[in-house]
């Protein structure tokens, strides 16, 4: 299938690398182990942050996704990537140093399941660093449905109804509170290194705008840490293993 009949159940991958994905994978580097460290790209899609941590930090990449297309794409640059469900990881216990979820887990049909999955591979003292969609962000980035048909875009305040009808809206896509993100790892040996919020990177309207553009994009940055961020785009939550889980060896 072409990326445009994926987006209302996968969303659309990263298909260009520009300044929000830096930005984003300095964050990555900030908050965990890269240098020759064994890293998972969890919901790879075709492979844009597995191949620039491949290619910058570490040959010891591995990657999944549910889609086979996706992950054909995935493989020119990251041989070791493969079709897998969230939910039910083909990989060892303690096989990671550092796992990497962007922007996957409001997709997948059991987003608790796949936290405790990724938890299960990561060695004890690895970290997990994970951005999924704010719920407090005043647009849905991932379309809607109406009467019965989907519209791809950005659309204003589906986040701030009720969640009776928020998910009549956006049946196919979550959008996470901060207290429901945590709620995933509940009962998981896992303590929280950092989570905030953020906003975008808002490169096509710089494309668009110039200067003007980078000006809203720096005075969004100075909100973050604040509580204005709570407008922001994505929450970025990183968890480290501090224990095997019970049972395993």
């Amino acid at each position: 299938m072409s990326p445009s009949n994926l987006a209302a159940l996968r969303g659309e991958p990263s298909y260009v690398w520009r300044a929000g994905q830096e930005r984003r994978l300095t964050m990555i580097h900030r908050w965990a182990r890269l240098h020759h460290a064994r890293v998972l790209v969890a919901g790879c899609g075709i492979g844009m942050y597995a191949a620039e941590i491949r290619h910058r930090f570490t040959p010891n990449v591995d990657a999944f996704d549910i889609e086979e297309d996706r992950v054909s794409v995935a493989r020119e640059e990251t041989p070791r990537a493969l079709v897998a469900a969230a939910e039910a990881l083909p990989y060892q216990n303690d096989t990671f140093d550092t796992i990497l979820s962007h922007e996957v887990l409001e997709h997948v049909r059991d987003d608790r399941q796949a936290a405790r999955e990724m938890v299960r591979v990561l060695k004890p003292g690895g970290r997990i660093v994970i951005f999924v969609p704010n719920r407090g962000y005043p647009f849905e980035t991932h379309g809607h449905y109406w009467r019965g048909q989907y519209h791809f875009g950005n659309t204003p305040l589906i986040n701030y109804l009720p969640d009776a009808l928020r998910n009549r809206l956006a049946p196919h896509v979550r959008a996470y509170t901060g207290r429901g993100l945590r709620r995933l790892f509940a009962g998981s040996p896992i303590r929280v290194v950092t989570h905030r919020r953020i906003y975008g990177g808002y490169d096509n309207i710089i494309a668009r705008l110039g200067a003007p553009g980078r000006l809203l994009r720096d005075a969004l940055y100075r909100m973050e840490g604040t509580p204005l961020d709570g407008f922001g785009l994505s929450h970025v939550l990183v968890v480290e293993k501090s224990a095997p889980i019970s049972g395993q060896s």
